[in-house]
């Protein structure tokens, strides 16, 4: 990996302020003395923009001149967060932003947080793309990163008087956005539905309606290597916006219809898909960004050119396909160069093969999405004929590859049932070079388990590529008293853009007064969080207690359930008095979670916490040692805010289910101490940090395999521990509903006869390794000690090493010179 030094700064203290003052004047027509935070933000994101623009031409003239070739990362989400603060870090102009705005009368941090964050994903899946186009510009690779650019996100998350969660539009776009520069002359026309018809032996694809897709390109710049790569979100757009005669005749929803009806494609994240209505936009949002940014490759890479050699696209660009979302690009760069640029089939094939990359993300089989054929004919009627042609021609080549008819049916793209189906994970496996999980054990399950049929014939195809997250946001920006003591401790930052570095902090955890400096960080941090929880949320946080941190997508398989009902076990033997409040562990446990707006077990869970934190909050027997906490609306933010004032982090899925997670990489990295599961990347974490400073509990994969073939019966976990016992008698008794037994009944009845994901068969170890961690953390030293080794043995978990295997492994490129 290329050694890269820390940015140095293209513009002096007085030149940003120049800067800034010109773009008040000139930009926001106000002068200093008029200016709100909120106009210094804009100003001073216009002069960081400024700054960047050379290096980004440069990057993209030097990628179309072959000079390397480039990758496309085409993802539904790219959660980005926040970015005048990052760009500023990557540039080198952090302390000359700060110095310039005081001169001009006005705090920092004031004017950073009048940025309203991008509301572009949900979880994980949008974070690591964020962090992977980081990487990539980082590393110096040319690259685009292609989405969708949301006008309201998924949502904003806000809880009513019962603890319910509501779904509110996030406004993020409500103000101005300096990030994002629209670019109206570079707009592609995405078609959809109509027929398809033959014409001089050729098939013609007839849309019957067309959206227009606008770029708008986000600046994506490199830390220290002089490369700005670029994040490409496209929006929709009618290109008949406006019925005048209909507006004339006094129906005027009607004039704007077509506007709506081609605006809501690019209106939020993963429209609710349990309606006819819901899928069918998720289908029309997932073509209209691959079908954009394959037409925006071919001007990009083949400029003005009406017949261009397409054979060498592969050399030009590879496509990595993140998750499922992105696939019908297949199928449209199929008919693109087939039916627009006249290929023949095995040609466009071999182009198409080369050119596709595929990560799948789950090993749960409704995340590996599966569309109704006829969906797609309506909607796609040309991709659905290249969709059946790719599966007769797949199933021929499995002929001569295995006699193993049933295997064979198994691995059929389009199934063969009275309604077909597409299997997107599958056309994804059968049109990609390669594919690859997210941690070595989520690829090895991929492998056996989700995959298997194809990793017994092609298994050449398969590979791993273990997450990473970003040093630079995750603990530069998000804990600069933890940076400034890691540079302290190995004398050098340049473990910012070598992770692996932080491996020379290890002997430094003998050191007791270097250790004593490490707790001092982290309290220092914890009391920073209780400010800011106060400030945000009105919680009233103890940073003299535990800050224990569950904070991911609601999922029953990520088992929220879990930590709770050991919460409510805890206070049921406060309550009964089996145990002495005097002798409980003070301890703030914060959860931060969204859920699927259909999702109705996930929202009756969100609910049940908030409703035991209203109860435990408020009870004068509790003495302050239990408080819970749910700050509404997780984000990236508040992410930057929790993660370096935790102590203990859940990780507590059910073995086999997650696929990696990387919320896990940024507590260790931040020195937060791992309670979890051998499931996805805790299995790497543990390994690499060691045994002795990870708390293990709960069953592997093979048992609860196992468990599931025995046959599960979880009343049984229900009756065998009456601390558990106890727990959902008092959710099923009212306790944190006001006395209505029914609130809860259906989680209830879940608990004790489905319980899929076995939190019940887990409760007891869970609740059993509490006591071990309650242990260590009465020792501060020997905590922080532990907590300092998890620092120094996670550079592993840098995008940085993640996006060099990619290069390695599957792309087959490197850094533009």
């Amino acid at each position: 990996m290329t050694e890269i030094t820390a940015p140095k700064s293209p513009v002096t203290t007085a030149e940003f302020a120049d800067g800034i003052r010109e773009q008040l004047k000139y930009g926001q027509g106000v002068t200093p003395e008029q200016a709100t935070p909120a106009d210094v933000y804009v100003a001073s994101s216009l002069v960081v923009r400024h700054y960047l623009q050379d290096a980004w031409f440069k990057t993209q003239q030097d990628m179309v001149n072959g000079k390397t070739k480039a990758v496309g990362y085409l993802s539904a989400e790219f959660l980005i967060g926040k970015q005048l603060r990052n760009a500023l870090l990557n540039a080198g102009m952090l302390d000359q932003f700060d110095e310039a705005v005081e001169s001009l009368g006005f705090d920092p941090q004031t004017v950073v947080d009048a940025e309203y964050e991008p509301a572009l994903g949900n979880g994980g899946l949008g974070r690591l793309a964020a962090c992977y186009v980081d990487s990539l510009a980082s590393l110096g690779v040319p690259a685009f990163g292609y989405g969708i650019q949301y006008r309201y996100g998924i949502f904003r998350q806000e809880f009513d008087s019962e603890g319910r969660q509501v779904e509110k539009p996030e406004y993020w776009l409500a103000n101005e956005e300096p990030w994002g520069h629209v670019d109206y002359n570079r707009s592609q026309k995405v078609s959809f539905g109509g027929t398809v018809v033959e014409e001089n032996g050729r098939k013609v694809w007839k849309p019957a309606w067309s959206v227009r897709a606008v770029p708008v390109d986000y600046m994506v710049p490199g830390y220290a290597s002089g490369r700005v790569d670029t994040l490409r979100l496209w929006s929709a757009r009618s290109y008949d916006e406006f019925d005048l005669l209909t507006f004339n005749k006094s129906e005027y929803l009607d004039a704007v219809k077509p506007k709506v009806e081609a605006e809501n494609i690019s209106k939020i994240l993963y429209p609710e898909d349990s309606t006819p209505q819901g899928k069918r936009l998720r289908l029309e949002q997932q073509y209209f960004f691959v079908a954009a940014s394959i037409q925006d490759v071919i001007r990009v890479f083949y400029p003005g050119q009406s017949n261009p050699d397409l054979t060498t696209l592969p050399d030009k660009i590879t496509f990595q396909l993140n998750d499922t979302h992105p696939v019908i690009g297949i199928p449209e760069l199929m008919r693109v160069l087939i039916d627009e640029y006249g290929y023949d089939w095995a040609t466009a094939w071999d182009i198409t093969t080369k050119t596709f990359n595929y990560t799948c993300h789950t090993l749960l089989p409704e995340a590996l999405e599966v569309w109704p054929a006829d969906l797609i004919g309506e909607l796609l009627p040309r991709h659905l004929e290249i969709i059946n042609e790719i599966n007769d021609h797949f199933l021929e080549e499995l002929k001569g590859k295995t006699r193993d008819k049933e295997k064979i049916e198994r691995m059929r793209i389009v199934t063969n049932e009275e309604n077909p189906k597409v299997r997107m994970a599958y056309l994804a496996t059968a049109g990609g070079s390669h594919v690859n999980g997210v941690a070595e054990l989520h690829s090895q399950l991929l492998k056996d388990v989700t995959l298997r049929d194809f990793s017994d014939l092609y298994p050449d195809k398969f590979t791993n590529v273990t997450n990473g997250v970003t040093p630079r946001r995750f603990i530069r920006l998000a804990n600069p008293r933890l940076s400034n003591l890691i540079t302290e401790g190995l004398g050098t930052d340049k473990w910012l853009s070598d992770l692996e570095m932080l491996k020379g902090l290890e002997p430094l955890a003998k050191d007791d007064e270097f250790v004593k400096k490490f707790a001092a960080v982290k309290q220092a941090n914890k009391e920073d969080f209780a400010a800011y929880a106060k400030r945000e949320y009105g919680f009233e946080l103890d940073p003299n207690t535990m800050f224990n941190s569950m904070i991911k997508r609601l999922h029953e398989y990520k088992r929220q359930s879990l930590k709770i009902l050991a919460l409510i076990a805890k206070y049921a033997d406060i309550k009964s008095g089996k145990v002495s409040v005097d002798d409980v562990l003070p301890r703030t446990v914060i959860f931060g979670a969204k859920s699927a707006p259909g999702y109705y077990l996930a929202k009756m869970t969100i609910q049940l916490i908030n409703n035991v934190a209203r109860v435990v909050n408020n009870d004068p027997d509790i003495k302050g040692k239990l408080h819970v906490y749910y700050p509404w609306n997780y984000n990236v933010r508040l992410a930057q805010h929790l993660i370096p004032a935790t102590d203990l982090d859940e990780q507590i899925s059910q073995a086999g289910k997650e696929a990696s997670g990387t919320g896990n990489m940024k507590f260790a990295l931040n020195g937060a101490l791992t309670v979890g599961t051998l499931d996805g990347a805790n299995v790497e974490i543990r390994e690499r940090v060691g045994a002795e400073n990870f708390f293990l509990f709960g069953m592997t994969v093979d048992e609860v395999d196992a468990l599931y073939a025995q046959g599960y019966h979880p009343a049984v976990y229900y009756e065998r521990d009456p601390r558990l016992k106890a727990a959902i008698d008092m959710v099923a008794d009212g306790t944190f509903s006001n006395g209505d037994r029914n609130t809860y009944a259906p989680l209830v009845a879940d608990w004790l006869t489905k319980d899929w994901f076995m939190t019940l068969a887990d409760f007891t170890a869970y609740c059993d390794i509490q006591g071990e961690i309650e242990a260590l953390y009465r020792d501060p030293l020997e905590w922080n000690r532990k907590a300092l080794l998890n620092v120094a043995n996670s550079g592993y978990f840098s995008s940085d090493r993640a996006i060099q295997d990619y290069l390695d492994k599957i792309w087959h490129t490197g850094p533009l010179a």
